[in-house]
């Protein structure tokens, strides 16, 4: 195989499965690691992927953060269907925790009028999704505002979830990725998230297919500390497999 055709099936794999290893490769194309090396990074120069341990993506899998008048116009379709599937996993009765996030603001719209709960969130924008709702009892977390997510962050958000225990945490990212798990682009985010978690007995992520492969700032948990993610038809099949090897529930909302 030329190094042309070599560069033509890293790409073509690349845009089938949004991820390439170099162990896979070199047995795929009986090279060794080190010319796979040499070619992922002649495509990198070329700004046709991006390399990082071993592997390479179509793009940088770090995100900045955005605001969420941004956000909350971007893939709108996939978060109303992941929201009507989340509404599965809630009942009469329950007590939940919301976390921040345009997809999980989709979730809290679309809580119907008649359920009883209780909700606990730190997200601004969920409880005034909320307010109009005459049977949910709303605990709305203190702390330091953060505007460009419209929610609170901070010690006095930690200390009140101390006094609270809750069924099921519905939680959004801007990062999943197999090596660096749940993440999130603000440290202190990222830090109320991870207690938030500790302070349920399931956690349910809702995250479109654009967050996989993407790394934010602040790491919220390991992969192993999720039991159920909700995600689109986008989701690269090597993903799906690995998350539910570890015994992952995936939920592709289509």
């Amino acid at each position: 195989m030329t190094i042309a055709e070599r560069h033509k099936y890293i790409l073509d794999k690349l845009e089938k499965h949004g991820f390439v290893n170099v162990a896979d490769l070199s047995k795929e194309m009986d090279v060794t690691p080190v010319t796979i090396r040499k070619d992922l990074k002649i495509l990198e120069d070329k700004g046709l992927l991006y390399r990082s341990h071993g592997s390479a993506t179509p793009k940088s899998p770090y995100v900045n953060d955005r605001p969420v008048q941004e956000k909350k116009l971007v893939r709108t379709e996939e978060k109303y269907k992941i929201a009507q599937e989340a509404i599965r996993f809630v009942e009469d009765e329950d007590a939940i925790i919301i976390g921040s996030g345009t997809t999980v603001v989709s979730f809290a719209q679309a809580i119907p009028n008649q359920m009883k709960l209780t909700v606990l969130t730190a997200a601004m924008n969920v409880t005034l999704a909320l307010i109009d709702s005459p049977n949910v009892e709303i605990v709305q977390l203190g702390g330091v505002v953060r505007k460009s997510s419209s929610s609170v962050v901070g010690h006095y958000a930690e200390e009140m979830l101390e006094q609270f225990a809750c069924s099921k945490l519905f939680l959004s990212a801007d990062g999943i990725s197999l090596d660096h798990g749940l993440t999130t682009s603000h440290m202190m985010e990222a830090h109320l998230n991870a207690q938030m978690i500790k302070g349920v007995q399931k956690t349910i992520v809702l995250a479109d297919s654009s967050k996989f492969g993407k790394k934010g700032f602040g790491k919220i948990c390991n992969l192993e500390d999720i039991d159920i993610i909700i995600t689109d038809p986008g989701i690269p099949v090597h993903y799906r497999q690995k998350l539910e090897e570890l015994g992952i529930e995936v939920r592709v909302a289509d």
